[in-house]
């Protein structure tokens, strides 16, 4: 059994055999204080671990991976969980970073490109939103935007 646990700041391991784990009181890894015993103190009551979510359980429909499983391991169990769990990742994303997009170094030469790039990707969600939301008339003024700059940068590999 490998134990990991975040401990005053500080991510403290141990593995144990199923001997030691059961003399050490550990049948539940997930109600077990790893603290307690790198203290050297014994496992008092057990704990009880403490429900993640109220409601039944969210699954990946490929990989069967819950939120519950998400919150617990901060790891996803396959490719289509970052579908399924999009808003709960960007939730947590959030609380670990200033926000959720990469806003770091981009080599001098590349910043116009980069600018442009996130300048056509916005345009062409918001006129993705338009089409659904049938403004039809913001749409065209989107379409027209995007249009501009394509052509903007096919005058200039020219």
């Amino acid at each position: 059994m490998h134990l990991t646990q975040l401990v005053g700041g500080e991510i403290k391991k141990i593995a144990l055999c199923n001997d030691c784990a059961k003399e050490k009181g550990v049948t539940d890894p997930t109600g077990f204080a790893l603290a307690e015993m790198l203290l050297g103190k014994s496992p008092g009551k057990p704990v009880v671990p403490v429900p993640l979510s109220s409601g039944p359980a969210r699954a990946c429909p490929t990989c069967g991976f819950t939120l519950d499983d998400l919150r617990r391991v901060r790891r996803f169990g396959c490719a289509d969980c970052y579908t399924t769990f999009r808003d709960e990742a960007l939730q947590m994303i959030r609380g670990m970073h200033k926000g959720n997009r990469h806003c770091g170094k981009v080599p001098e030469g590349l910043m116009e490109l980069h600018q442009r790039t996130q300048r056509l990707e916005e345009l062409r969600g918001r006129l993705d939103q338009a089409v659904i939301a049938e403004n039809y008339e913001e749409a065209a003024g989107l379409r027209d935007e995007i249009r501009q700059i394509e052509l903007a940068v096919a005058n200039r590999n020219s």
